[in-house]
């Protein structure tokens, strides 16, 4: 048992800290080392090991993956920019599209997949209008956390999730989807009130976006799917299983390489999944007691208003899809698991605002928008996020406590 704690401790603790002076580890390295600690010193065999992993939840995110990257080399994010190019004509105009946009696209597909494809479209936009990029780079970043939160497929905490907890795609879209229109509202409201010089008045100005390059056989082939794939989603088939399928009759294609397809995918995140499966199993089965659990129930954790509490603040130390796991097995013992779910998903999304640092579709925005020479700060980002996320939360703790 000291040994199971000992190596779950200091996994997460290189999750929190990120580095260890003078060793090139990352996170995704910490959580197999930690797993493999695990394995070498008999806290779990090889395999329970295997079983630990949750292969429903690997396969949707692998799946959600090849089906963003074969969109994006379609040219159908660049024909949205362009649409959006050609209809924004304001500064309010232009946030508010951008805001929705990530928004509605972060809902049914991997957020930080959306971010790495708009935010360079969004930089080459606002520098064409020689415009402030600092709000609209911000609206990429806190909208694809925001609308992620509506559905399964939008974040991976969310399909991790929703694979644990075996809650219906219908049934969290149902939950989840009214705080994240209001939190998109909020997103705009907020951005604005942080950058009151730039949003002032409602002058018109040009925009311009490099010549578009579409395939339009891909566009149709992906949209047709994608469509297909959602209708199953919200008729109760399972999401894995629908998924892969789909993502599969995508690489059925004369146009692109299937290795373009592959070097889009986050392995390394993949991994991250499966060691951290590994080293939570490890630590549920020799720590995690009855009179553990009996324990930990005595700070409710089945109230919306602690569980928000928890996850957010989990969130910022050590990420929100470890956070997620540390805290699964003691969501799965609760008297309304199912409402403990909803609440961990809602906060552990939204509190990915509170900072740069805070999810991982935030670095996305800030190092893609730094190779094009646009520097966000991590006050810049802080004094729009942290308001937002505390409010953003509160909003989703009151829907799901009435259960709106």
């Amino acid at each position: 048992m000291l040994t199971a704690i000992a190596i779950f401790v200091a996994t997460y603790a290189f999750l929190a800290i990120g580095e260890i002076p003078g060793l090139r580890i990352d996170r995704t390295g910490a959580a197999l080392i930690g797993a493999g600690l695990m394995i070498a010193f008999g806290v779990v065999s090889l395999p329970e090991a295997y079983r630990a992993v949750d292969f429903d939840t690997i396969l949707l995110l692998l799946s959600m993956m090849i089906l963003v990257a074969y969109i994006r080399l379609s040219g159908f994010f660049e024909l949205v920019s362009k649409w959006v190019v050609e209809h924004a004509r304001t500064r309010t105009g232009l946030l508010i599209a951008v805001v929705l946009l990530t928004g509605f696209l972060s809902a049914f597909f991997v957020n930080d997949a959306i971010c790495l494809v708009l935010t360079p479209l969004v930089v080459e936009i606002v520098k064409s209008a020689d415009l402030n990029p600092l709000p609209y780079l911000l609206g990429v970043a806190m909208a694809s956390n925001v609308g992620s939160v509506a559905t399964i497929t939008g974040n991976p905490q969310n399909i991790l999730i929703g694979s644990l907890s075996q809650i219906s795609y219908v049934s969290f879209a149902r939950a989840l989807s009214p705080p994240a229109l209001v939190g998109l509202v909020l997103t705009i409201a907020f951005i604005i009130l942080g950058f009151r010089s730039e949003f002032r008045g409602s002058r018109n100005f040009e925009m311009s976006l490099r010549h578009v390059h579409v395939h339009w056989g891909m566009v149709a082939k992906a949209a047709v799917i994608t469509l297909t794939m959602v209708i199953l989603f919200f008729a109760g088939t399972q999401p894995a299983k629908v998924a892969f399928v789909a993502s599969s009759f995508l690489l059925l294609t004369r146009r692109i390489k299937p290795d373009k397809i592959y070097r889009e995918i986050d392995w390394s995140l993949l991994l991250l999944f499966a060691a951290l499966f590994v080293v939570v199993a490890a630590f549920e089965k020799s720590v995690i007691s009855p009179d553990v659990l009996k324990r930990i129930n005595a700070f409710h954790l089945e109230r919306v208003s602690v569980m928000s509490t928890v996850a957010g603040v989990l969130s910022n130390i050590v990420s929100n899809v470890p956070a997620v796991l540390l805290l699964k097995p003691f969501v799965t013992h609760l008297p309304n698991a199912r409402q403990a779910w909803l609440t961990l998903a809602m906060a552990s999304t939204f509190a990915g605002n509170f900072t740069i640092v805070g999810s991982v579709a935030n670095l996305i925005v800030v190092e893609k928008a730094r190779r094009q020479g646009v520097r966000i700060g991590f006050w810049s980002y802080f004094r729009v996020g942290a308001p937002l996320t505390i409010v953003t939360i509160l909003i989703g703790a009151l829907f799901l406590r009435r259960g709106w």
